[in-house]
C-alpha cells in the first residue's frame, strides 16, 4: 500500500510542473490574448465576439456547452503548399507499393507522385488527390497506420522551409485556440485531410484530442485474427470531408452547430455558412494567404484548395477575412 502511495506521489510530482505550465498558458491567453495578431479589425472582431458570448449578463451570452468552434486544418492551422502534407506522406507509402507493382509507375496520379512532379499534382482536384492517398493506405490496421504516420511526422521536413512539417503550424492560430479554450470553448478540427493522419499530431500541435478531430476516412473491414476483431483499412473512400460534407459530419460527429468557424478555402464555405446562419451571435473567419514573403500568396489559383467564392462574397455572407500579411505579426514560431 505504501509503495502505491509513493508511486502516486511521484506521479503528482512529475505532473505538477506540466499542469502549472498549462495553467500559465491558459492564464496568459485570457489576460493577454492573441499577441501574434496585429491590432486590426480581424483581431477586434474575435475579441468582441468572445466578450459578448461569455458575458452572462449580456444578450449574446452562450452557455459553455454550446461554445463550439470548428477549424479547418490544411491552410488554416498549418501550411498546405506546395501540396497538402498528407500527400507527401502518401508518396513514401507509394514508393513501397511500387517495388511490388512497378506498372503503376506509368499511371497518373501515381507517376506524378513517384517523380515528385508537384506541378502536375497541383492540377488535380482535391477529391481526386485524396482518393489516391487513401488507396495507398489500404491493408493497414489503424495501429500500423498511426505508427507509420508518427514516425514520418517525426522526421519529414517541408521541401521549401526546411523545417519539420509539424513546425509549420501557425503561431497566431495556436494562440487563438488557447484563447478560445480559456474562455470555455470546445475546439474541433473539421478537415478534408485524413482523420487518422491528423489525429496523430493534433493533440500535441494544437491541444485538440483525437475525439475532437473530424475528417475524411477510408472504409474499414473487421476481420477475426486469433480470436480478436481487427480493423483493416480498405482502398475505398468512406467520407470525403469537404464542402457540404463538412456540415453533414459536424452534425454526425459533434451534434451541435458551431458558433465560430475558421477556414481558408471554398471547401470550408458550407461549414462557415452553417456557423453564421444559426441563431444568436456568430463568427466565421476566412484566412487569406497573401504573404509571399513569409509563407505563400494564393487563392483561386490553387486548384487543390481554391479560395474564390468565400473571398469574393465574404461581406455578403458575413465572414471576416483574415489577411496573413496584414493581420498576423508572425506566421510560424520562429524564422518568419
Amino acid at each position: 500500500m505504501k509503495k502505491i502511495e509513493l508511486a502516486h506521489a511521484e506521479q503528482r510530482r512529475k505532473t505538477l510542473p506540466l499542469m502549472s505550465k498549462i495553467s500559465a498558458i491558459n492564464g496568459n491567453a485570457a489576460q493577454y490574448p492573441l499577441p501574434s495578431w496585429s491590432d486590426t479589425a480581424a483581431k477586434r472582431a474575435i475579441l468582441d465576439f468572445v466578450a459578448r458570448v461569455t458575458n452572462d449578463a449580456g444578450p449574446d451570452f452562450v452557455p459553455v456547452g454550446e461554445r463550439i468552434a470548428t477549424f479547418d486544418n490544411d491552410g488554416t492551422l498549418w501550411c498546405e503548399r506546395p501540396i497538402q502534407f498528407q500527400l507527401f506522406f502518401a508518396l513514401d507509402r507509394l514508393a513501397q507499393i511500387a517495388e511490388h507493382l512497378p506498372q503503376i509507375r506509368m499511371q497518373q496520379p501515381f507517376k506524378a507522385f513517384l517523380e515528385g512532379d508537384l506541378k502536375t499534382l497541383a492540377t488535380f482536384a482535391k477529391r481526386e488527390a485524396f482518393e489516391f492517398v487513401f488507396a495507398t493506405h489500404a491493408g493497414m490496421t489503424p495501429e500500423e497506420f498511426s505508427k507509420a504516420a508518427r514516425k514520418w511526422l517525426g522526421a519529414a521536413k517541408h521541401p521549401l522551409f526546411g523545417r519539420l512539417f509539424t513546425e509549420c503550424v501557425y503561431r497566431p492560430q495556436i494562440e487563438l485556440l488557447n484563447y478560445l479554450r480559456a474562455n470555455g470553448f470546445k475546439t474541433f478540427i473539421v478537415t478534408g485531410g485524413g482523420i487518422e493522419f491528423v489525429r496523430c499530431f493534433a493533440e500535441k500541435a494544437y491541444g485538440i484530442p483525437p475525439e475532437q478531430v473530424v475528417g475524411s476516412s477510408n472504409k474499414t473491414k473487421v476481420s477475426m485474427c486469433d480470436g480478436e476483431p481487427v480493423l483493416f483499412k480498405l482502398a475505398e473512400l468512406n467520407s470525403f470531408d469537404d464542402r457540404e460534407e463538412k456540415v453533414n459530419n459536424i452534425h454526425l460527429h459533434i451534434g451541435r452547430r458551431p458558433i465560430l468557424a475558421f477556414g481558408n478555402s471554398d471547401g470550408d464555405l458550407a461549414m462557415m455558412r452553417y456557423a453564421v446562419t444559426g441563431k444568436g451571435k456568430r463568427l466565421a473567419l476566412v484566412l487569406h494567404h497573401d504573404d509571399a514573403e513569409r509563407e505563400f500568396a494564393y487563392d483561386r489559383d490553387f486548384r487543390l484548395s481554391p479560395l474564390a467564392e468565400a473571398l469574393d462574397r465574404a461581406s455578403e455572407y458575413g465572414f471576416s477575412v483574415v489577411s496573413m500579411k496584414r493581420d498576423w505579426k508572425s506566421v510560424f514560431d520562429s524564422g518568419d
